[in-house]
């Protein structure tokens, strides 16, 4: 190669770098962050059919994010945070959210109680649009909201902010050492009945109602999913949003 051939070289090759991060930043992204004054150990369960996203779990220091595309198609899938996790015995463990007594979740789901944001997120053609919502269905161990940026149409924030920790009925409290509060049950998983949980005769928009536990949740947090058959008018469509943001302790 020619002295005066190199330098176009070089400038060609940072013009096709260039062009490849200017199609990146044209890409819908997912950011956590994690405002809590702790460590927190988020995880990413893909729904069925779909990739699992940055392994599917990883820790997040306090005041810091951590930034990943999800596929360019279809993706669905949940987004919690695992709170009070240490390696012991060559084991894994988390106090809440805890996932097979995995680092990395590889697709596995959480123990409940715990906040869950939820997204259905399609790209492409005339359905560019990402569907998101904050569900306490399954309790709740930490704060949780998603903001969406730059989207068009209805692309409200939408969560909970309240530590519901403070005031969780005694009944349906989950204690960590020390008998601190680390998470707030569903009625579901604290009593176990089909009534409580929509299951079998219950399982249907008609017999599936909000019960005084479910409410708990509401009164605090009206923007989030409390029940299994909540009202759909929860999960939100954004047109073509750049960023969701999942925030832990907004």
């Amino acid at each position: 190669m020619t002295k005066t051939s190199l330098p176009l070289a070089v400038s060609f090759l940072l013009l096709l770098i260039s062009s490849a991060a200017a199609v990146d930043t044209g890409r819908l992204f997912l950011t956590v962050v994690n405002n809590c004054p702790f460590t927190v150990w988020p995880a990413i369960q893909p729904n069925a059919g779909h990739p699992v996203l940055e392994k599917g779990g990883f820790a997040l220091p306090t005041f810091t994010h951590r930034s990943f595309f999800p596929p360019t198609t279809h993706w669905s899938g949940r987004i919690w945070a695992r709170t009070g996790c240490f390696h012991y015995n060559g084991k894994f463990t988390c106090v809440t959210g805890d996932c097979g007594n995995r680092l990395e979740c590889n697709g596995l789901g959480g123990a409940t109680p715990a906040s869950l944001a939820q997204f259905d997120l399609h790209h492409g053609g005339h359905s560019d649009f990402s569907s998101y919502g904050v569900s306490l269905v399954d309790g709740f161990n930490v704060p949780m909201t998603v903001t969406p940026h730059e989207g068009h149409g209805v692309c409200p924030v939408v969560g909970c902010r309240e530590d519901l920790l403070k005031t969780c009925p005694a009944h349906l409290q989950v204690h960590g050492h020390g008998g601190h509060v680390v998470g707030c049950k569903s009625g579901c998983e604290a009593f176990h009945t089909d009534e409580l949980c929509c299951r079998n005769h219950y399982n249907s928009p008609n017999t599936c109602r909000a019960s005084s536990h479910s409410l708990f949740f509401k009164h605090a947090c009206p923007s989030t999913f409390t029940f299994a058959h909540d009202s759909p008018s929860l999960m939100h469509d954004c047109s073509s949003p750049r960023e969701l943001k999942v925030i832990f302790c907004h």
